[in-house]
């Protein structure tokens, strides 16, 4: 799963966050922003992700009004 694309569209939606790879081979993260780019981050990552990737499931949890931004940019976590 290459998270360049992943940060590419992010920034193309303008949300920040983060993303990483995990060892069983799925990857997790964190976004904010606007509820209506944060819903076209969601429907991308569901639908579509990086070119190479296989998409089983999504899983969306955590989900709340914030008052600001945690994040500056998106980035990938190693």
């Amino acid at each position: 799963f290459s998270n360049q694309y992943t940060e590419e569209e992010a920034r193309k939606l303008g949300v920040v966050g983060w993303v990483k790879n995990t060892s069983k081979g799925t990857v997790t993260g964190q976004v904010q922003g606007p509820e209506d780019k944060v819903n076209a981050m969601k429907s991308w990552l569901s639908k579509v992700g990086s070119p190479s990737s296989r998409i089983d499931r999504t899983n969306f949890s955590n989900e709340k009004e914030i008052s600001k931004l945690d994040f500056s940019g998106f980035s990938t976590r190693y």
